[in-house]
C-alpha cells in the first residue's frame, strides 16, 4: 500500500471491515455486545473515563478479531490443506481473540461493580415511608 493516497488507504481499511463483517459471525456478536455496552453506559450515566476504557477494550477485541481473520485467510490461501504449522498459527491467532475477549469480560465486571451495582442496589432497596 505504499504510495497510495490517504483516502485510498481508508478505502482499503473499510473494505477489510466489510469483508470481516461478511465473513465472520463473531463480528456481529462483537457489534451486539458493543451496542449493549453503549446502552449500559448511557443508562448508568457513566463518567467519561468509563467510556474511554470501554472504547479501548472494544477496539482491542475487534482489532484482534480482524487480525485473526486476516491470518486465517492468508494461512488458508497459502496452504489450503491440513498442516500442523498452519493449525498452530490459526490456533494462536484465535487465542489472541480469546484473551482479548476474556479481558473485556473482566473490564465489564469492573464496570458492573463500579457503576451498575450501586444503581441496582438503590433501585432494589425498599423505600420506607417517612
Amino acid at each position: 500500500m505504499k504510495g497510495h493516497r490517504f483516502i485510498d488507504r481508508l478505502g482499503f481499511a473499510w473494505a477489510g471491515l466489510r469483508a470481516a463483517w461478511r465473513l465472520e459471525k463473531s463480528m456481529k456478536t462483537h457489534a451486539l455486545a458493543t451496542a449493549g455496552m453503549a446502552a449500559l453506559l448511557l443508562i448508568s450515566k457513566a463518567p467519561a473515563i468509563w467510556w474511554a476504557v470501554m472504547a479501548m477494550t472494544i477496539a482491542m477485541v475487534i482489532s484482534t478479531e480482524l487480525l485473526n481473520t486476516a491470518i486465517e485467510a492468508l494461512a488458508d490461501h497459502l496452504h489450503p490443506h491440513q498442516h500442523e504449522a498452519i493449525k498452530l498459527t490459526k490456533d494462536v491467532a484465535a487465542a489472541a481473540v480469546l484473551v482479548a475477549s476474556l479481558m473485556a469480560l473482566v473490564v465489564a465486571a469492573a464496570f458492573f461493580v463500579d457503576q451498575l451495582w450501586p444503581l441496582l442496589s438503590a433501585w432494589l432497596r425498599p423505600s420506607h415511608p417517612a
